[in-house]
């Protein structure tokens, strides 16, 4: 029986690379999204492996536990990919609740069902090396910045959450492994949805999807647990992670005077 790996927000951006990434290496495939059209075009693509297509709305209880049934029901359960997500801009008083409340079921209550579905299939079944979790959180996460307050916050509990489950595996000596994938900016329908612009950000800082995705897999290989594509990322997130609050606020808070960005609606 071939391995399977479950993808979610599978129909573009980094969620296809994993898909086309993962069947290269020879895994069948769930994909999960919400646009029915964009995962069959994908499927036909992928028609070398077996692909299931579940079309879900992973920020509902009905299409959160759906997928959580058929994670735990999957015998050949390898690999969950927690990619699902999306941003919004606008001041946290001004966006509307409705938007940053689908952003935590999705980011955090999503992928919290989801890894427990996964985690209940992956630690019944015999010890098997490569078994595990890619959660995609952001460079976001290890920052916080005006009119990004509730994706900061939810993609900061995702690198949490895994870091605190790879020590709870690591107590248990189980070979499952969890990674956090902290890209920065990546080639991606996800800021055409926010409508926002790509030309304050220089180019030096843009990826591809594929890149992000290669380099996550191989880190995946190697059992490295909070990954940051990219020479560049891993400086300005080392800088970060040293800076005081007081300094990173003066930072955060010039960067969005100079920067204003639209309110969600």
């Amino acid at each position: 029986m071939a391995k399977l790996a479950v993808i979610t927000g599978a129909s573009s951006g980094i969620g296809a690379s994993f898909a086309r990434q993962l069947a290269a290496r020879g895994y069948d495939l769930l994909l999960v999204a919400r646009r029915e059209d964009k995962l069959r075009t994908l499927a036909a693509e992928l028609a070398a492996v077996q692909v299931e297509i579940v079309v879900a709305d992973l920020a509902s209880d009905s299409g959160r536990e759906q997928i959580a049934q058929r994670i735990r029901g999957a015998a050949n359960l390898h690999l969950l990919v927690n990619n699902a997500g999306f941003g919004s801009v606008g001041l946290f008083h001004q966006a509307t609740l409705r938007i940053q409340d689908e952003m935590h079921r999705l980011h955090v209550l999503t992928t919290l069902a989801l890894s427990h579905a996964a985690m209940e299939n992956l630690l019944a079944a015999p010890p098997t090396q490569g078994r595990g979790i890619i959660n995609v959180s952001s460079v976001a996460s290890f920052g916080q910045s005006p009119s990004n307050v509730s994706y900061c916050a939810t993609k900061a509990w995702m690198t949490s959450f895994t870091q605190g489950l790879a020590i709870e595996l690591a107590s248990q000596n189980s070979p499952v492994k969890v990674q956090a994938l902290c890209p920065g900016f990546t080639y991606s329908e996800f800021h055409d949805r926010i409508h926002m612009s790509r030309d304050p950000i220089p180019k030096q800082l843009w990826m591809t999807a594929d890149f992000v995705v290669a380099h996550s897999l191989r880190a995946y290989d190697r059992g490295q647990i909070v990954v940051i594509p990219g020479w560049r990322y891993k400086v300005i997130v080392a800088f970060m992670r040293a800076m005081p609050f007081s300094v990173m606020k003066s930072i955060a808070t010039f960067a969005a005077r100079k920067y204003r960005k639209p309110v969600s609606t």
